[in-house]
């Protein structure tokens, strides 16, 4: 009997990762931001414990989504590994606060951080960017690895979420080719919150691997819907998916 309960748990996990895959594909998140409520509410995780599962799903899933972004939409490698590098500057202490930080206040920082996205994402979408603004200097692209690697290491994901508006508004990238970069700052950033989370104990390995062994299954999948959309739908799926998840996390909070 408990064999059969052991092997439905790991089967509802591949699903689950398959799941959150293919939409971390689609999206360039790694699928993460979506399993951290869902492990919180369907499993009972406290916060950090949720945000640590969910790096073990989401490491291998920005991987092959980089891989997979870059072979679609090329960009420069030594960009993406510049901003990958910078990002390593700052989630390392980031992630030791969050490991000794309260659970409760944790989760409570967390949901307010996907509001505050949901409504720049809400009026970013009735707001035209103002015509003929230059672009920023290429320059300042360890920056937003800075950035990113904050929130990498602070809620173990949200990186690329934040990444990818500042390369499209500041930069002006493309909305696929700013999810790839976006990816290359997830990756080494997530490596580093996968070891710190991991020293601390707040992972459970039993349930994270095989949602990860389902994310590599579909993550490629999801790549190759989001170039198959238009820009500005793939824009509003990003906004709706993290209003959503700003909703569930904040009303589990």
């Amino acid at each position: 009997m408990m064999e059969l309960e052991m092997l439905g748990q790991i089967l509802e996990a591949l699903a689950l990762g398959g799941l959150l895959g293919g939409i971390g594909g689609l999206l360039g998140i790694g699928g993460g931001i979506l399993a951290i409520p869902v492990l919180v509410m369907l499993y009972g995780m406290n916060q950090a414990l949720a945000q640590g599962t969910a790096l073990v799903m989401m490491t291998p899933n920005v991987l092959i989504g980089f891989w997979r972004y870059r072979q679609r939409n090329p960009f420069p490698l030594r960009t993406a590994v510049l901003i990958g590098l910078y990002s390593v500057i700052s989630t390392y202490p980031a992630a030791r606060l969050a490991v000794n930080m309260d659970a409760g206040l944790l989760k409570q920082c967390f949901a307010a951080f996907l509001l505050l996205l949901a409504a720049y994402f809400l009026l970013d979408s009735r707001l035209r960017q103002a015509a003929g603004r230059p672009a920023w200097p290429e320059t300042l692209l360890p920056l937003v690895g800075v950035v990113g690697g904050l929130f990498a290491g602070l809620f173990s994901v949200g990186a690329g979420i934040v990444a990818a508006p500042i390369l499209v508004k500041g930069f002006g990238k493309k909305q696929a080719v700013a999810q790839g970069l976006a990816l290359a700052l997830v990756v080494p950033g997530a490596v580093v919150a996968l070891w710190t989370y991991g020293r601390a104990g707040h992972i459970d390995w039993q349930l994270g691997l095989p949602m990860a062994l389902g994310g590599v299954c579909t993550v490629s999948q999801g790549v190759a819907w989001a170039h198959r959309l238009p820009e500005s739908r793939l824009k509003q799926l990003f906004a709706l998916m993290l209003m959503v998840t700003a909703l569930l996390m904040s009303r589990h909070a």
